[in-house]
């Protein structure tokens, strides 16, 4: 998730300031010096995050329970993504309407073991006393049209500057290797046909997205009977109906509901053999 920004070509930066009066260019200092800042927030967001899952990475090492944490990665919006989607979105110009609209421009990437790790490192770690979970979405229990599959976390966290403390929305995906995976194949497959993807890779995307939820769920059963405890396998390919009030897929979780909804709805949608 790590941006590649391109270096500036300075003499065509200079060439664009040319009959720019003193007073004009100050302004543009300062609204950069303001949009920089800006970033930095955001980057001192992901460093909270990084720094708690990381934490809780070696805390795992240390026991007895196993690591489900695989990898951990970042990425912080660049300038052009972020004006590309104030254009696309119609968010108005300002950092308030940015900041409030556009919930993305810090993200962190967190691989797991398996699609019960997920839950539990989400878990774990919005169930810390400064963070607050704003939204999630679950693609693992609702995948997108393209078979996409990741449970996505809207975050807030504290970061405490020199002038006080400042919230900051970070979006964290937690994912399986499986799905990382795929992730992968289908962004550079996008990428190369400039998102007009031929019908049959479409077709071939989401049916590799059913193999590899199908490996998640192998995958997991082999590790459970390994490691001596129950299989566990996922209620859509049971026979075995969940009720439709509780057993309704964690969409979105809206503020205040915090993790439990999440690990109730996994629970939910499996059964023990």
């Amino acid at each position: 998730m790590t941006p590649t920004t391109p270096g500036p070509d300075l003499d065509s930066a200079a060439a664009a300031f040319d009959g720019v009066d003193d007073q004009s260019l100050q302004a543009l200092r300062t609204l950069q010096d303001e949009f920089v800042r800006f970033l930095q927030r955001y980057k001192f967001g992901i460093d909270e995050i990084v720094t708690k899952l990381s934490i809780l990475r070696e805390d795992f090492a240390a026991s007895d329970r196993g690591n489900p944490i695989e990898h951990i990665s970042s990425r912080l919006k660049s300038a052009d993504s972020i004006v590309e989607k104030i254009q696309r979105k119609g968010v108005e110009p300002t950092f308030d309407a940015i900041r409030e609209q556009i919930t993305d421009i810090a993200g962190v990437r967190v691989t797991c073991s398996f699609v019960s790790d997920v839950y539990r490192v989400f878990d774990v770690l919005t169930s810390q006393s400064d963070v607050r979970v704003v939204r999630v979405k679950d693609y693992i229990a609702e995948p997108k049209a393209n078979g996409y599959q990741s449970l996505h976390a809207i975050i807030e966290v504290p970061i405490f500057l020199s002038d006080g403390i400042v919230p900051v929305l970070v979006e964290v995906q937690f994912r399986t290797i499986a799905m990382d995976f795929w992730a992968s194949l289908e962004h550079k497959i996008y990428y190369k046909y400039d998102a007009q993807v031929p019908a049959e890779l479409l077709d071939g995307l989401k049916q590799a997205a059913v193999t590899a939820a199908q490996l998640d769920a192998d995958m997991e059963r082999l590790h459970h009977e390994v490691h001596g405890g129950e299989a566990v396998h996922l209620s859509a390919a049971s026979d075995e109906p969940v009720p439709d009030a509780a057993g309704q897929a964690l969409a979105e979780v809206q503020p205040g509901d915090h993790a439990v909804r999440a690990l109730h709805d996994y629970r939910l949608r499996t059964r023990r053999v």
